[in-house]
């Protein structure tokens, strides 16, 4: 009975483990992905969902690469800073806090005026839909680890 019970016990285990191997390689794909490669897989989807026309896509195009940088070089700085294991003070973390707000608003200017009116309120709702697919995804992840 106890073999049983230990090879039932280890065959769920090797099971879940299984699992998790499947599921990881789809992350590690999209982690390979260069960011001129991300620019164009985003385009393309904004091109789709938001009938972009050819100035609209060369304009978003440009504000895609000039974000893109941005992000390339404030995650540069934050691996240094993780590797130097300082913590960021309060101080710190508000005013970059308050950087990314402002990069956020003067994006959005930006693709205010690249789109227009139609365009515009439906980029900002599929946006809001993607803050809130990441706010369940951040939840679940919270309750997996609790």
């Amino acid at each position: 009975m106890k073999k049983l019970f230990i090879a039932a016990m280890l065959f769920v285990g090797l099971a879940s483990f299984a699992q998790d191997m499947d599921q990881k390689p789809a992350r590690d794909q999209k982690e390979r992905m260069t960011p001129e490669q991300r620019n164009e897989k985003h385009l393309k989807k904004m091109t789709s969902e938001l009938n972009l026309d050819a100035n609209q896509q060369t304009q978003i195009k440009q504000l895609l690469a000039e974000r893109s940088a941005k992000v390339e070089s404030l995650k540069e700085a934050r691996k240094a800073k993780k590797e130097s294991n300082v913590k960021p003070t309060a101080e710190e973390k508000a005013a970059f806090k308050k950087q990314m707000d402002e990069e956020v608003a003067s994006n959005d200017a930006k693709m205010k005026a690249i789109l227009n009116a139609d365009q515009y309120k439906k980029w900002t709702s599929l946006q809001e839909e993607k803050r809130d697919k990441v706010r369940e995804k951040m939840r679940e992840r919270k309750d997996e680890n609790n």
